[in-house]
């Protein structure tokens, strides 16, 4: 089966709506219709039926001639005057007076009433139905019957009364089809008006449909109106736009990454290429070897630690980063990895403040917050400017352990600060002391920070920079421990 549209399956379901509702309505009008004539002709009858029982009770137990010859003239009279068919019958239901609309009233004792009929009356005493005495007939015939007692209490005849009042299912007739040709037109405008609505409501959701193609077929720039008044289209347009930014933001990154990484790559590959070549050719004397093999083996740690960034940025991505957390002394590792920057620290003729417990067991990764902390040292180190001021702190805070590192120099510009941990985010070469690099290191320092339950923020004003993370302390360094 072919699959519909949102707006068939929405014009659908009003149509189907309407209609039933119409229906209901319809079917619901006729029946009180049909029940308000019933209930009014059954009460004239049975003021007519009433008069007769009282009339046929009064001549019970006579054998006057003459008075059954009056009460067969009355009956013939009521049955004229008021052109009905009466039926006076005994309690077996054999019908012993019949008196029709032409004022002729007549015995006819060897037809019967149907058990149904006379059942119903000796049950309940009376009868009413459309229709004449159980036998089919159409809805403008009505029939009231009751029983008559006798001087001991007992059921001593029936009387019934039936008409056919044209006039009242006439009514009922006119009635419904005037009702039915409102719902017609109604139902019209209805349907056009659905049809109109759906068209309105479906109207944002093909747009944004439209967009969902473009935006497959690759053009991030593409929006979508999102003031469409309803709420939920608004909220799916809103997500549309938003997802369109950050995917348009993403592209942008990767597309730099891709750059910046073919750049990266190139340079140090470029290098090693033509050093080793110079060897091979002999351009590169003998007792110079040892120092372009220096800085050939530099070039290849530079291009291993670009490597492990990118695979340690893809496992953070799919989740496949594992820790192994032990406790280990916080202090110690920041000291040893503070050391490895002795020479950079001393080219720079840097001050460094270093204000840390000597013993502050963490629970952690070792080798993950290792190279967590080295990178922020190193960009530290990296954006410093001579003669600077580098400062680190570590101290007990609670249950953790809060670390800064705080480097004076240009510092990080307001529009960069918010994106400096993102994924493959560089800020302006142009403004940047740095020209490599990835864009990963931060990113890769976040999440590791995140992974052991810590967090991680920067600040920078004033010309100075700050990075400040927390971790969590070993059960021996928590307050009240014993060690």
């Amino acid at each position: 089966m072919g699959k519909h549209s949102f707006f068939f399956k929405n014009y659908v379901t009003h149509l189907i709506l309407i209609v039933c509702a119409f229906a209901v309505a319809g079917g619901v009008f006729h029946y009180q219709m049909s029940n308000y004539a019933l209930a009014s002709k059954q009460a004239e009858l049975r003021t007519t039926v009433q008069s007769l029982a009282e009339q046929t009770r009064l001549m019970l137990g006579t054998d006057s001639e003459i008075i059954q010859q009056i009460y067969m003239i009355s009956i013939g009279t009521v049955a004229k005057e008021d052109a009905i068919t009466v039926y006076v019958t005994d309690p077996n239901g054999s019908i012993q007076v019949i008196a029709g609309p032409d004022g002729l009233a007549t015995t006819a004792p060897d037809y019967r009433l149907s058990q149904e009929v006379v059942q119903q009356v000796h049950r309940t005493g009376s009868y009413a139905e459309v229709g004449r005495l159980g036998m089919m007939d159409d809805n403008s015939s009505y029939t009231v019957g009751t029983g008559v007692t006798g001087p001991d209490n007992q059921l001593s005849a029936m009387v019934f009364v039936y008409t056919k009042d044209a006039a009242a299912a006439d009514m009922v007739r006119h009635s419904t089809q005037t009702l039915m040709l409102i719902l017609l037109i109604t139902l019209a405008v209805a349907l056009i008006l659905s049809f109109i609505l759906s068209q309105h409501m479906t109207r944002p959701l093909k747009v944004i449909a439209g967009a969902a193609k473009e935006f497959a077929a690759g053009n991030f720039e593409v929006r979508v109106p999102e003031d469409n008044h309803c709420y939920e289209i608004d909220e799916l347009a809103v997500s549309f736009n938003n997802m369109a930014r950050d995917l348009n933001q993403l592209e942008e990154l990767t597309r730099g990454f891709i750059s910046n990484v073919s750049h990266e790559f190139k340079t140090p590959m470029t290098t090693i290429g033509g050093f080793v070549d110079g060897m091979i050719d002999g351009t590169i004397p003998a007792d110079q070897r040892d120092k372009y093999l220096h800085i050939i083996a530099e070039e290849s740690r530079r291009l291993s630690r670009m490597v492990g960034r990118m695979l340690d940025a893809a496992k953070i991505q799919s989740g496949e980063l594992i820790l192994n957390p032990a406790p280990f002394d916080f202090s110690e590792m920041t000291t040893q990895i503070l050391l490895s920057f002795e020479q950079k620290i001393e080219k720079k003729q840097l001050e460094v403040n270093c204000e840390m417990d000597d013993r502050l067991i963490v629970m952690g990764d070792r080798d993950h917050l290792y190279r967590a902390v080295y990178n922020l040292v190193d960009n530290a180190v990296k954006f410093i400017n001579p003669n600077g001021c580098l400062r680190l702190r570590a101290h007990p805070d609670g249950k953790f352990c809060t670390f800064s590192i705080r480097n004076t120099g240009a510092g990080i510009s307001a529009e960069d600060l918010p994106h400096v941990f993102d994924r493959f985010y560089k800020a302006d070469r142009s403004r940047s002391m740095d020209k490599t690099g990835a864009g990963l290191g931060l990113y890769i320092v976040k999440n590791i920070i995140n992974l052991h339950g810590g967090e991680i923020s920067v600040s920078s004003n004033g010309g100075a920079t700050e990075f400040e993370f927390t971790l969590p302390l070993a059960p021996q360094q928590l307050p009240g421990s014993k060690q």
